[in-house]
């Protein structure tokens, strides 16, 4: 199978909505790159085009993006890119989408925490009632996501 692979370095642009399928939880939300450039004129980078992406992500990855996620964290995305034409309004357009395979916070922008899903441990997706944790509680006031939460750097 000729899949084209991309990784794409980026914001997330939308919250991630997580739904359960028959096939599996699918999780999809809008992720924006922009270019960036170095303009010898203004001696400084400059912003070119934005590029906007559908992401999904199936089963596991996605439970854990939902539970991780919120608009505008620096991801990478790694997955099999998709461009499809739908006639909207009597117009032709183009949509490009990755199907997500393997997706992170980008750390050169900051800092993350991560927590293994153990096996039978029942995914935050998977009980819609509870607060899903990235990190087990330190006290810091429970509930919410460890990225909302300061992190303390031990050199």
């Amino acid at each position: 199978m000729n899949d084209t692979m991309v990784t794409v370095v980026g914001n997330v642009a939308t919250s991630v909505d997580y739904r359960d399928t028959a096939t599996g939880g699918v999780a999809k939300f809008r992720f924006a790159a922009t270019a960036r450039r170095w303009d010898r004129e203004r001696a400084g980078w400059v912003d070119g085009h934005t590029s906007f992406f559908t992401v999904n992500a199936w089963r596991a990855l996605g439970a854990n993006l939902a539970a991780s996620v919120a608009v505008g964290d620096p991801l990478v995305v790694h997955g099999r890119l998709r461009v499809r034409e739908e006639d909207w309004d009597g117009q032709r357009r183009t949509f490009v989408d990755i199907d997500a395979s393997a997706v992170g916070h980008d750390l050169t922008r900051g800092t993350s925490a991560f927590r293994r899903v153990l096996k039978g441990e029942p995914r935050p997706a998977d009980r819609p009632d509870a607060v899903p944790e990235a990190v087990p509680d330190t006290g810091g006031g429970g509930g919410e996501r460890a990225a909302d939460r300061p992190v303390e750097l031990v050199s």
